[in-house]
């Protein structure tokens, strides 16, 4: 990819007033990204409908929430994303972390629907996804692929969800109550850290030219979705927090991997707000800290590899958190007996422990390594970090049902809530975290070579390019002329 000129435009005509036709019957209009990003652009009329519709149903009209402005109702918008603040009394470091809230996304409870939506609406605007004959690929550890698998219904194609077999159980739950066929399903071996076999089955499906591959890992619309939508919305809840605290900066934006695409917010940050922005992986998987591999149950945060679109020249700091500390958190956040212990033996207050169930695993880890930021740059309570839950605990039941059997021996009591709280809340130390300078930034931009290079045929010279900030800045050119595209595309459906 050549900064993404060939993105702006359409490549196979046939296919794209396919796609015309198409959408037309279903009754689709596409809202831009621009309206993604900031709700009040969307027309009135639309507005309107949208708060009639139940926001977990397959209707069209719930494109227009896959935004972070949606209520906690799920009805209408509010003027600054859902979000929870963590504060010195739980957190134990001065710098107060505020959380943005996943969960309120439609239909899966979770962001990564905004990333499925940006790379599958780019391919139909360019003409290079017909939803009327082919069929889309999800890849993904779970919640891509249940986004991409929503989308998809909406917009009346085949998907195919692409995931390994060790994710939650909750995931498959979901899965199998949207998609009509069951084959639509394919477990691959492993977990969340077994991404090759994932590609491995997609390699097999491409041998099909009706299917579409929309790795999340290297779809640089992934990147763009986020950069246009989640930065901007982050940044309304700093703004929120700073008109109460005029003092307060903004220190650092936190975000696993996973495939990148989040950390894109990150770059909006840095670019209009000089924040840091580091990068999440966990310690038994540690990629960028140390060349490492291995085995992990942060669902949606790291995956044995370096993603083609992520920025790693611009990071400033890796983190790395303990699936330990999250699968445990999990159950102190979750539980009776845990709430009971924060509220009544540590004094913090209910509303705080109760806003601790928007947390899923990814977002538990956001929030130790957040910790982690803070303790390591000495921030006090005027330094905002911001990060966010993927997802909720809702979908993290079976896996804090499995720790309470296998770490607790079905037995969790307040004693054991206390030693979860010392040690892996309170007691989270400096220790797995790497400050990149230069050097390490391209040991890191290097790792992604054998991926990409020797075993998924990127071009050297695609490859490279993206060391280069100057190629980040010109993809987000992109973004102007997409909106431009799929309002073209509306006109043409007539919806």
């Amino acid at each position: 990819m050549k900064s993404g000129e060939f993105l702006t435009e359409i490549v196979d005509q046939k296919a794209y007033d396919s796609a015309v036709v198409h959408l037309r019957a279903a009754g689709v209009l596409l809202p831009t990204l621009g309206q993604l990003a900031d709700p009040s652009k969307i027309p009135a009329e639309v507005a309107a409908r949208v708060a009639g519709v139940d926001i977990s149903a397959p209707d069209p009209i719930n494109l227009f929430r896959v935004h972070w402005f949606n209520d906690e109702h799920g009805v209408g918008t509010v003027a600054t994303p859902g979000f929870i603040v963590l504060r010195r009394e739980l957190t134990g470091v001065d710098a107060p972390i505020a959380v943005a809230l996943g969960d309120r996304f439609p239909m899966i409870g979770a962001h990564k629907v905004l990333a499925a939506y940006a790379c599958l609406v780019s391919r139909i605007v360019t003409g290079q996804f017909d939803p009327g004959s082919d069929r889309a690929i999800w890849p993904s550890t779970g919640n891509y692929c249940r986004g991409g698998v929503a989308i998809g219904r909406i917009l009346g194609c085949r998907s195919v969800a692409v995931l390994p077999e060790g994710m939650s159980a909750e995931r498959f739950e979901w899965l199998q109550r949207w998609i009509n066929q069951p084959e639509d399903i394919i477990r691959t071996p492993g977990s969340e850290s077994n991404v090759k076999e994932i590609y491995d089955a997609c390699d097999e499906l491409a041998t099909d030219a009706a299917n579409v591959i929309l790795n999340q890992f290297s779809e640089f619309a992934n990147y763009l979705g986020h950069f246009r939508c989640t930065g901007p919305a982050l940044e309304s809840v700093y703004g929120h927090l700073r008109e109460k605290d005029p003092g307060l900066e903004l220190a650092a934006f936190v975000a696993g991997t996973g495939s990148g695409g989040t950390l894109a917010a990150g770059d909006y940050l840095k670019a209009e707000h000089g924040a840091r922005t580091v990068a999440v992986e966990p310690i038994e998987c540690p990629t960028m800290l140390y060349n490492g591999y291995g085995v992990h149950n942060i669902q949606g945060i790291g995956d044995k590899h370096i993603p083609l679109i992520q920025n790693v020249m611009n990071t400033d700091a890796v983190a790395g958190v303990s699936d330990v500390s999250c699968d445990r958190l999990n159950v102190l956040f979750n539980t009776e007996i845990g709430r009971n212990y924060l509220v009544n033996r540590q004094g913090i207050d209910a509303r705080t422990t109760s806003g601790l169930g928007h947390l899923g695993l990814s977002g538990i880890a956001n929030v130790l390594a957040a910790i982690k930021t803070a303790r390591y740059f000495d921030l006090t309570e005027q330094d905002l970090i911001i990060t966010v839950a993927t997802d909720s605990s809702s979908l993290y039941h079976s896996e804090r049902d499995k720790t309470v059997a296998a770490d607790f021996s079905g037995d969790f009591d307040s004693v054991s809530a206390g030693e979860i709280y010392a040690r892996h809340l309170i007691g989270v130390d400096g220790d797995h975290y790497l400050e990149t300078g230069h050097r390490e930034r391209r040991r890191i931009f290097n790792l992604g070579y054998f991926t990409w290079v020797e075993q998924r045929g990127v071009s050297l010279e695609e490859f490279d390019q993206r060391a280069d900030q100057r190629f980040w800045k010109s993809l987000r050119n992109v973004l102007p002329t997409w909106d431009r595209m799929i309002e073209e595309f509306n006109e043409k459906t007539g919806i």
